[in-house]
């Protein structure tokens, strides 16, 4: 027999390795690599419109940087920039309706005291929905590596 039988008491072990099946598999992944590649090169030629003048005003009007509401740990509002003056909710209201006035896209950022308590916090979610902004953020520290 050419492939011998399992009782020829020969215990040595079969050295050759059968490399058929990879080769098999590495000429389909071949194949279906060259059939895909063109798809994905493939680009779409494409003439997009231009803004209007008013749109590009629009993009004027947006903020860089989102409104900052600060809330220190006693429950004090601060407004923008200007952390030296303290507000109370109702100039906070009113502000915020300006801002949303002036451009529609107002982000504001609520920069709380860990230790401020929620009824506060509440306060400035509230008053940002009186005012109709919807783009809310909390200003957050990252830890120092």
């Amino acid at each position: 027999m050419a492939f011998g039988s399992m009782n020829s008491g020969d215990d040595t072990p079969m050295s050759d390795i059968n490399v058929t099946p990879l080769v098999d598999v590495m000429l389909v992944l071949l194949i279906v690599f060259m059939i895909t590649m063109p798809v994905l090169t493939h680009s779409i030629p494409l003439e997009l419109p231009t803004a209007s003048e008013k749109a590009a005003k629009q993009k004027e009007k947006q903020p860089k940087d989102p409104l900052r509401l600060t809330i220190d740990a006693n429950g004090s509002y601060y407004v923008g920039g200007d952390s030296a003056t303290k507000v109370d909710i109702d100039t906070v209201i009113s502000r915020l309706k300006t801002e949303k006035q002036e451009n529609a896209d107002t982000i504001v950022a609520i920069a709380a005291d860990k230790a401020v308590e929620y009824e506060y916090v509440n306060k400035a979610l509230e008053a940002a929905r009186e005012a109709g902004i919807s783009k809310i953020g909390f200003v957050t520290e990252t830890k120092a590596q």
